[in-house]
């Protein structure tokens, strides 16, 4: 038996698949940048996830920020792009205002807290504390890779 595929099926099939996130650098008028404890394995991130397919990037991450942290916000701009080639995620990261809300905990975090770039840059791993530090230096956005311990310098 003889199975015909199209030219545009094949393109599909040797396709890469990417998962698109999605992740909030809030920062308040004090300049602190919101953070959160993850529940599956301790880290300290800014609160993000997976974007639905129909979603807005922009609706997501306001949706991501108010599920882990308790906080509403207000999204101001894209900062920056960030791949991790190991995994194939492409995280988008907008800054945003707090609007509203009281800090709380989720099933996906275990702490929930208002940190100092000095203590962004103590607590989290780099490829996240970039994240948040690329959102306050005005210069975005931003477009970096990583294999998910350590940024991979541009070419």
């Amino acid at each position: 038996m003889l199975l015909y595929m199209s030219n545009s099926a094949r393109e599909t099939q040797s396709t890469p698949l990417h998962s698109v996130s999605v992740a909030g650098a809030v920062v308040r008028e004090d300049g602190r940048l919101l953070a959160i404890r993850r529940a599956d394995n301790g880290t300290w991130e800014l609160p993000g996830g997976v974007l639905e397919l129909t979603e807005a990037p922009e609706d997501g991450v306001a949706r991501e920020v108010w599920e882990e942290t308790g906080i509403r916000v207000e999204v101001d701009e894209l900062t920056g792009v960030y791949k991790n080639t190991t995994r194939g995620i492409v995280a988008l990261v907008f800054r945003c205002k707090p609007s509203g809300g009281v800090e709380r905990t989720s099933a996906e975090s275990t702490a929930v807290d208002w940190l100092t770039p000095d203590e962004v840059r103590e607590r989290m791993a780099e490829v996240y504390a970039v994240r948040l530090l690329d959102a306050l230096d005005g210069h975005g956005p931003h477009v970096r890779s990583h294999d998910g311990k350590q940024l991979i310098q541009a070419r």
